[in-house]
């Protein structure tokens, strides 16, 4: 006997070989935004499948953001632009059903800022550098430091959500500046992925003060390195500052595969 090997034989659905088929057309460019699907009778005929098959693999399409559909429609189902929604959604789902950890999402996050700020410091224009400026400001107001920097401890009240929003704001601007959209869906479904899952231990940790002001440290640093245009320096920056904020909620097996982005 041989040393092949094989696998079992999976089950496909007559509705899946559907949607694999409009898939290929839609990627192909056979089917283009704005044109139509033969309708559910002539789709059921071209692929000799029942209006519950075509209707279901509809469904699966129009789901995906790929098409819109109306049970019944006698012009077919509409082939639809390519939708940024639809790759977050997608993306989301993805990080979910793989169960992907923790240390392998914050690396992915440590990837797309780094490359967005490489990007930023060559491409930004003066308006998108003032509006970085501004949200690190607002940090610096909802961390009750003032007009200080790490040094100054300040008196205001402490406002952990609009610290954050901010922050958002922030890597918003520096992806914006970046100019590419596939970047920001990215980086958007990461960091909302990661913050989810270590939310409640930010928000239980006692330190969360001196937290902010390192990270408003931080964020100056790399403010002033895309302002003079390095953009190696503002990567490597944001790397070790995402590092040290996210390293001591990964699994320390895991630490070793951030550092290896530090070096």
């Amino acid at each position: 006997m041989g040393d092949a090997r094989f696998e079992p034989v999976r089950a496909v659905r007559a509705y899946e070989r559907v949607v694999e088929q409009i898939e290929e057309a839609i990627e192909s460019g056979a089917l283009t935004p704005g044109q139509r699907l033969p309708s559910e009778r002539e789709l059921m005929v071209q692929l000799s499948v029942g209006r519950s098959t075509v209707r279901e693999a509809l469904r699966v399409l129009q789901a995906r953001g790929l098409v819109r559909s109306r049970p019944g429609d006698p012009n077919g189902a509409e082939v639809l632009p390519f939708s940024p929604a639809a790759l977050h959604k997608s993306m989301t789902t993805l990080a979910r059903v793989e169960e992907l950890s923790l240390g392998e999402l914050v690396q992915f996050r440590m990837v797309l800022d780094s490359a967005a700020i490489l990007l930023a410091a060559r491409l930004r224009t003066d308006e998108q550098l003032a509006g970085m400026a501004e949200a690190v400001a607002s940090m610096r107001a909802a961390a009750g430091t003032g007009s200080g920097t790490e040094s100054g401890t300040g008196s205001g009240a402490v406002d952990t959500e609009a610290f954050g929003r901010a922050d958002v704001a922030f890597h918003d601007a520096v992806v914006a500046a970046s100019g590419n959209k596939l970047i920001q869906i990215c980086t958007d479904v990461v960091r909302q992925i990661v913050l989810r899952q270590i939310a409640a231990r930010i928000d239980a940790a006692d330190d969360r003060q001196a937290l902010m002001r390192r990270s408003i440290r931080h964020h100056e640093e790399v403010i002033a390195a895309i302002r003079a245009g390095d953009g190696p320096l503002a990567a490597q920056l944001s790397r070790k500052a995402m590092y040290d904020y996210y390293a001591p909620y990964v699994a320390e097996s895991e630490t070793s595969a951030l550092r290896a982005l530090l070096e």
